[in-house]
């Protein structure tokens, strides 16, 4: 099963992504209608390594403020 995001090419803001696990043999129909209707499909894989190319490299925080950061996130306030 492959996991693919589908985004329709629009010029407004009205814009969804999906997220659909389909075999791969059906991926080459997938790619096919997505675009005749104008859409976009990114495997799941495209979508982590664009994330990790685009991060920051080198983050100026100390491991314990990172973890004070996951405890705001977790629990609240400190």
């Amino acid at each position: 099963m492959q996991t693919v995001s589908l985004k329709r090419n629009l010029r407004s803001s009205a814009r969804e992504r999906v997220f659909i696990d389909l075999p791969q043999a059906d991926m080459k129909f997938l790619q096919l209608f997505a675009s005749k209707m104008g859409w976009f499909v990114d495997k799941k894989q495209n979508l982590w390594d664009k994330y990790i190319q685009n991060s920051p490299q080198n983050v100026d925080l100390s491991d314990e403020e990172i973890m004070e950061e996951v405890r705001v996130v977790r629990y609240g306030k400190l």
